[in-house]
């Protein structure tokens, strides 16, 4: 997926401001967008992996699927905040661009909640009726996110790479950390190192919060291993570091 991120015929980027690049968020935007286009790639095949009636299936895989879900609210939620204002205060230029980034955020939060109601119907019945309802709009979802996530790295993260300081994206970042488990967290760091190249891995592995690249060494890798193994059985465990 390294060349995903590549501006279609008749897209413009923001105004790129002057002055010196103050932190590398391009780089950390491709690499959490990576992990977003994979699940849900994957997630219509997994609202129809349960038998009818086999609620260990539907609860197990549901209970992913939410937190993928919530993961990218959070996500979302931390750019709508600790992103897009700066990048209009700073840089009044890309005021169009924000304009409608914010308003494809808004258009997927909308789509989750509309999600969270059925995802929560089939994971308590493992009804394929309502399987199949799910899975079609987690395809919608798919085809969404596959503009806004290419958009947002090629047409705005270089702009915000020179009004964000590395601080600020640090606390962008960390956005949303404490809303999570702390076993969720490890576990989808695994997921997140999956998704990327090695050299990714290697940068996104270095920038997590100290007590998460310990976790992930002592038991993180193995949970990893174990959810990726029960989500797709007989699949081959994609490596991480």
């Amino acid at each position: 997926m390294s060349d995903f991120f590549t501006m279609e015929p008749g897209e413009v980027a923001a105004p790129v401001p002057d002055g010196p690049v103050l932190c590398t968020g391009t780089a950390a935007m491709r690499r959490i967008h990576r992990v977003f286009l994979w699940s849900y790639d994957e997630a219509p095949g997994l609202a129809r992996s349960a038998a009818a009636g086999d609620t260990e299936r539907s609860r197990y895989v549901g209970e992913v699927l939410a937190n993928i879900d919530k993961v990218l609210h959070v996500h979302h939620e931390g750019e709508d905040q600790l992103m897009y204002p700066q990048l209009r205060e700073r840089a009044p230029a890309c005021a169009l661009h924000v304009d409608q980034m914010l308003a494809q955020h808004a258009e997927v939060k909308t789509m989750l909640d509309q999600i969270a109601p059925i995802r929560e119907r089939w994971t308590a019945t493992a009804d394929p009726a309502v399987g199949e309802e799910l899975a079609q709009h987690y395809e919608r979802l798919s085809a969404r996110l596959k503009v806004h996530l290419r958009r947002e790295v090629t047409e705005v993260m270089p702009a915000v790479d020179r009004v964000l300081t590395n601080e600020e994206f640090e606390q962008l970042a960390a956005h949303g950390f404490d809303q999570f488990e702390k076993k969720v967290v490890i576990a989808y760091l695994g997921m997140i190192l999956a998704a990327n190249p090695i050299e990714d891995q290697r940068e996104f592995f270095k920038e997590a919060p100290a007590f998460a690249r310990v976790a992930y060494r002592l038991v993180g890798k193995r949970m990893y291993r174990k959810q990726y193994a029960t989500l797709f059985p007989g699949r081959p465990i994609p490596d991480t570091i």
